[in-house]
């Protein structure tokens, strides 16, 4: 392919065409297990269990209708080069376990890193009667694509706002089992990346073997913000940075905090305690 270039800031607000994406009760079941939800968790995970209505696993709409193609008006680039740096979701209407929607993905920010480009892709679902369901922001680091002379952002340090706080009896810590299959799970949702995947596709990437998907990870977080929320809670937002890679298999340890009554600030840690995302919030209702 061509080398890359610095990219052309005038993509800002670039919006790829609408297409209609449709989810099914099994779509939700599926994804509910990817993200690791199982026999305790039969609202996400069953459809016909006595007394329990079925709900989608609010993270869920990270996987609805995402066009990255969208970044191709930016200019020339190597897929290689892309790394996924952080994720935000917005829950913005009530989404049923089954329907359909309109999405459109948006580039809403770039950003000018020198030697790269941080890229943010929001993708918007709407229903038949054009109320927003959800918007899903990705941002993403590409390498090989800056230099155009932008500004560059926001500083990429957590602020204070973010920060676990220093009291540990405020902090509640879940622990998550990952299963050696985890990825080959998640990829049924959508994602089919070979890095996921592929022994031999994860060696040309320096890797020892295949690393899970970073929104999995970022599932099983919103999974453990619901869970210090409360019985009856629901995901109104959630954001995240990616810090490093999980490996299936790997245990997920997760610090909570209630920042105040609706805002549940996390951490993730994975292999040898290192953290995996970072800065994460939560907004609950």
């Amino acid at each position: 392919m061509s080398d890359s270039q610095p990219f052309d800031p005038a993509a800002i607000g670039a919006r790829s065409a609408p297409k209609t994406v449709r989810w099914t009760s099994r779509d939700c079941m599926l994804y509910a297990l990817g993200v690791g939800a199982g026999t305790a968790d039969l609202q996400f995970t069953t459809d016909n269990t006595k007394g329990v209505e079925q709900r989608m696993v609010p993270t869920m709409p990270v996987t609805l209708g995402v066009d990255f193609s969208v970044l191709k008006q930016a200019g020339r680039f190597d897929w290689a080069k892309l790394l996924h740096a952080d994720q935000r979701v917005e829950i913005l209407g009530d989404i049923p376990v089954e329907g359909e929607a309109q999405a459109v993905t948006e580039i809403t920010e770039m950003w000018d890193k020198d030697k790269a480009a941080l890229i943010v892709a929001q993708t918007t679902g709407t229903d038949a009667d054009g109320r927003v369901l959800w918007r899903s922001s990705a941002g993403l680091f590409i390498r090989g694509v800056g230099g155009w002379g932008g500004a560059r952002g926001p500083a990429e340090s957590a602020g204070k706002s973010t920060e676990a706080p220093t009291d540990d009896s405020r902090i509640t810590t879940l622990t998550y089992e990952t299963h050696p299959d985890q990825a080959l799970i998640y990829r049924l949702s959508g994602d089919r990346n070979p890095l996921h995947s592929d022994p031999a596709f994860a060696a040309r990437a320096g890797l020892d073997h295949p690393i899970l998907h970073g929104l999995c990870t970022f599932g099983f977080a919103g999974r453990a913000a619901l869970a210090v929320a409360g019985k009856d809670a629901t995901l109104r937002s959630m954001s995240a940075r990616f810090a490093g890679p999980v490996w299936p298999g790997d245990t997920l340890t997760v610090d909570l905090w209630h920042r105040d009554d609706t805002t549940v600030g996390f951490r993730m840690r994975g292999r040898d305690d290192k953290e995996v995302l970072t800065g994460g919030l939560a907004s609950v209702g």
